[in-house]
């Protein structure tokens, strides 16, 4: 772990402006530097971030409706394989009802 201390902390630092000042007012420019490096960042990720909801504002919408036509396609099929299945079931309790009365008529 000791060996990797100085990676982590190279990665963890400010991605931006790098610290190369040895004096006080060098590091407080790049300080402000990386401040304002940082802000103008922060506002696109702001703009970035409207975006996206403006996307999903409008995308949103298009995705409850195709759900809802979705549903009323199951829905149908639904409906139409309990009457496929209702109507197989009377076919059967009819075959039956042959089959017992060729049976009985022997």
């Amino acid at each position: 772990m000791l060996p990797y201390i100085s990676d982590i902390i190279s990665v963890a630092a400010p991605v931006f402006t790098r610290r190369k000042g040895n004096t006080e007012e060098s590091r407080l420019q790049i300080l402000q530097q990386q401040v304002s490096e940082l802000q103008a960042a922060s506002l696109q990720n702001v703009g970035d971030i409207k975006a996206l909801a403006e996307q999903l504002k409008t995308a949103l919408p298009l995705l409850e409706q195709e759900m809802r036509q979705e549903a009323l396609q199951a829905g149908a099929k639904s409906r139409r394989a309990g009457v496929l299945c209702g109507l197989a079931l009377g076919l059967s309790a009819l075959a039956l009802v042959v089959a017992f009365t060729a049976l009985l008529s022997k």
